[in-house]
């Protein structure tokens, strides 16, 4: 299994444009946000329990999250509580299935216009691992931006280069 530096630097090879960085922080979220909706449409008979897909999808990526690194994946799975609580809620709307739908095109414009200005494509499109740890990628520089996980920023500068406009 790659190190959480490894998955960082390949993804951050693909996102050294500020613009397309904060295209991600508001792109990223709304994307997972708009899965754990879609998939929480489905319950699953689990252990006795009816649980929501996307929760049970939500877990299964935390735990590969704390896997990599159990600091930055405890951040992510606190993010990733927040995201399946606002989602569960959602998913209880009569019209949850189009408010999905367009939650995920509205991320995925973010997406786009980010990597028009990057000038490169997606990351995904070389490496699906892309989609797990685009999430965890915007984690990653929202703390970088308030000046945590500083040793983590540096290797992953040191070989994916520096965010343009940045010192």
């Amino acid at each position: 299994m790659k190190s959480l530096q490894q998955h960082l630097i390949n993804y951050a090879r693909y996102h050294r444009d500020p613009r397309n960085i904060n295209t991600h922080f508001i792109g990223i979220p709304l994307i997972v946000l708009s899965i754990i909706v879609l998939l929480n449409l489905i319950m699953l008979p689990l252990l006795g329990l009816t649980m929501k897909l996307g929760v049970v999808i939500a877990v299964i990526t935390c735990g590969f999250y704390i896997k990599l690194d159990i600091k930055l994946g405890v951040i992510m799975t606190l993010f990733m509580a927040l995201l399946c609580l606002v989602a569960s809620v959602i998913s209880d709307f009569e019209h949850a299935l189009l408010l999905g739908i367009a939650l995920f095109v509205i991320g995925w414009v973010f997406q786009f216009v980010g990597h028009y200005f990057e000038g490169k494509k997606p990351a995904f499109v070389d490496d699906l691992m892309g989609l797990v740890i685009g999430p965890l990628f915007v984690i990653a520089e929202m703390l970088f931006l308030l000046g945590l996980f500083k040793e983590l920023k540096s290797t992953i500068e040191q070989q994916a280069g520096i965010v343009e406009n940045q010192t």
